[in-house]
């Protein structure tokens, strides 16, 4: 069998960007195949939803409602809801994966971390970092920056992303020897059809940090064929 994993994947709880609920968000992944999804909002340096002049646990609190929310309801309709978030360093973004809202919560000093910091703290809590969309490029951005000692990986195809910048990301995740993840960045109700396929099924956010660290075989999804299924990109971890 094959498990349909969305690995990065937006709420407007979270992300100011998002435009539907983690209900929402799990009700259209289900239908659109996911066995698996990773809510993965932007956090307090990034463009985050919930006031930065909260008290940095209440915060945390409605920065993870929408993950609460999407997760309550696969759990109704039978679809795996995991918990990671988007951190933003001077325009550089960083998927991670394994801390929980607790630790998120008793940690008020990462707002001010360096990547580097980000990265030693994530790990020594047992969890991973990848960089998102490297080379993304906007109009808002002043440069691209690269971080390959400070992360796990790259996530090499971006589907909100032009195609030309993810194939910069193959190259980048080769030349210095990251391991590759994709995800679709999905902030809406629309099915982009991105995430990693795997020959098993991801139950827990460690699951899917051994998986991709181990090297696992997997499947990149690059795409949606003709309003269809998503395709293999041909990359594979392993």
């Amino acid at each position: 069998m094959k498990y349909k994993v969305e690995t990065h994947l937006h709420t407007k709880q979270g992300s100011a960007c998002a435009r539907i609920s983690g209900a929402e968000q799990a009700r259209a992944r289900k239908a659109e195949g996911y066995d698996c999804i990773i809510v993965t909002d932007h956090f307090y340096r990034g463009n985050t939803r919930p006031e930065r002049s909260l008290a940095w646990q209440e915060y945390v609190k409605e920065f993870c409602a929408g993950y609460r929310e999407a997760k309550a309801e696969g759990e109704r309709i039978g679809l795996r809801v995991l918990f990671g978030w988007e951190d933003n360093y001077k325009g550089a973004e960083f998927l991670c994966y394994g801390p929980d809202e607790a630790w998120l919560a008793a940690h008020p000093q990462m707002r001010d971390w360096t990547p580097r910091q980000l990265y030693e703290e994530v790990k020594a809590a047992g969890g991973m970092v990848i960089q998102a969309h490297p080379f993304r490029q906007r109009t808002y951005l002043s440069r691209i920056a690269l971080y390959p000692d400070d992360c796990d990986g790259a996530e090499v195809y971006n589907l909100s992303q032009p195609m030309e910048q993810n194939k910069r990301a193959v190259w980048y995740a080769r030349e210095f020897g990251l391991r590759m993840t994709a995800g679709s960045d999905i902030h809406g109700m629309e099915g982009i059809g991105g995430g990693m396929v795997f020959s098993r099924p991801i139950l827990t956010i460690q699951d899917y940090i051994q998986a991709v660290l181990a090297g696992e075989p997997c499947e990149l999804l690059c795409g949606v064929a003709s309003g269809k299924d998503a395709e293999s990109s041909g990359e594979e971890n392993g």
